[in-house]
């Protein structure tokens, strides 16, 4: 009998889960409430539309983020197939053109004989299903309400932030400078847009930054939590003067042609698409009202004419407080009938989505599912999800923090990070061997 595994949600790891469960012989049904009931984040209609950045993160080797985009083409992740295939230039990062992305992907599940797509909002979830709750930081105040019914246990939160993007024919070339830091990209091109600051310019953005009106939205200022990755720029700089230098706005490894020295501040702008009509700027999320944000973000140099085709934004992110919950496969201890994938589950990140979206869909398919070693990436993230201390359960994006210490570990950074890379592929090797 073909196993019939119910998914919610219709983005990254929604999409990842049904494709995993086709893959096993199964027969996947995605729900998807979009167009018919929107977000207040998305803008498509496409499955799989990535809302903050376009960014998958490095692929510079032996690094954490690496290791788990390799674990994910190691057991067939669609999602990350299609992002190969739809990358532009970023230096290190898997970077795509994301609206290429997600009609891809849509254009993908769609085609799919093992996979019914049906765009509704499922508020009730029947016991006799098997059911994949991967509806993301977005979930309806409805289907909240029904899983805290089922878990016992009420969701938790924090705020994430998008960054702006500009046109790119509104950017001055001849202030702003192509390079990627110290040099490096995949293919050695100079990936990245620069808008280099001097020190009485950074200090007189600061200014403007730190005197912009917030959005009043539900967000009570003396309580809102945001995911420290993700930080708005106007939280950055209220921590001092010289935290931006150091963060999102650091210089280091870039050289100004026009002076021939390191900026005091640069600002970063990623291509957004295959043609680079459009360039977000990198890091730069905010929650400030959108006339502070062009008056304030003309002020880098560069941008001085920026035509904006998004303003910043805040929304708040939903997701469940998993240790008291899941186990190591991401099923409900009390329900088994129930997974749960995605930033819903409290991971953050998109390719950290997709894993979460392959386990689960890989074990709704099977009677008894096998946890992934802890060794590995994708157990390693698992083990946090199900194993965190549940009194203050935070989101978390894959680090080697995550992964198992080494027992007699190299001093050398580089040495150590690598060993750790090569015991997670043997383990990954050991795990599926036990499958064949």
């Amino acid at each position: 009998m073909t196993k019939e595994v119910h998914i919610i949600g219709g983005g990254l790891a929604g999409c990842e889960a049904a494709w995993q469960v086709a893959r096993a012989g199964g027969r996947a049904i995605l729900y998807e409430m979009r167009p018919e009931r929107q977000t207040p984040a998305h803008k498509t209609r496409w499955l799989a539309e990535l809302v903050c950045s376009n960014s998958l993160k490095t692929e510079q080797d032996n690094s954490a983020p690496r290791l788990l985009k390799d674990e994910l083409r190691r057991l067939g992740s669609l999602l990350l197939d299609i992002a190969d295939r739809n990358r532009v230039p970023a230096g290190h990062a898997l970077t795509v053109d994301r609206e290429i992305f997600a009609t891809e992907v849509t254009r993908t599940i769609e085609s799919e004989s093992g996979i019914e797509v049906r765009h509704e909002e499922i508020v009730s979830l029947s016991a006799d299903r098997t059911w994949i709750i991967a509806s993301g930081p977005l979930t309806s105040d409805a289907l909240a309400s029904e899983i805290a019914r089922v878990t016992g246990s009420e969701r938790l939160f924090f705020y994430d932030s998008i960054s702006p993007i500009v046109d790119s024919e509104s950017i001055d070339t001849t202030v702003a400078f192509r390079a990627s830091r110290y040099g490096k990209s995949l293919d050695g091109t100079d990936d990245y847009l620069n808008c280099p600051f001097d020190r009485d310019e950074y200090e007189a953005f600061l200014d403007a930054l730190l005197g912009a009106s917030s959005v009043p939205a539900h967000i009570e200022q003396d309580n809102a939590k945001y995911f420290e990755a993700c930080l708005p720029i106007e939280e950055i700089a209220r921590r001092g003067r010289d935290t931006l230098r150091f963060g999102p706005m650091k210089p280091m490894g870039l050289t100004d042609p026009r002076t021939g020295r390191r900026p005091w501040a640069v600002v970063q702008l990623r291509q957004e698409n295959a043609r680079a009509g459009s360039w977000n700027l990198v890091g730069f999320q905010n929650h400030m009202r959108f006339g502070d944000q062009a008056r304030v973000l003309r002020m880098i140099p560069g941008l001085q004419n920026a035509e904006f085709l998004r303003y910043g934004q805040v929304h708040r992110n939903t997701y469940i407080n998993a240790p008291a919950l899941l186990d190591g496969t991401l099923r409900l201890r009390s329900l088994p009938n129930i997974f749960f994938a995605g930033q819903i589950s409290g991971v953050e990140g998109y390719v950290e989505a997709i894993a979460t979206g392959l386990i689960a869909g890989i074990s709704a398919c099977v009677e008894t599912p096998r946890a992934f070693p802890r060794e590995t990436a994708l157990g390693s993230l698992c083990a946090y999800v199900s194993g965190a201390d549940p009194t203050n359960y935070q989101p978390a994006n894959i680090t080697f923090d995550l992964l198992p210490k080494l027992e007699h570990p190299p001093k050398d950074r580089k040495l150590r990070q690598s060993e750790v890379c090569r015991r997670a592929r043997a383990a990954l090797d050991e795990h599926l061997l036990a499958y064949v």
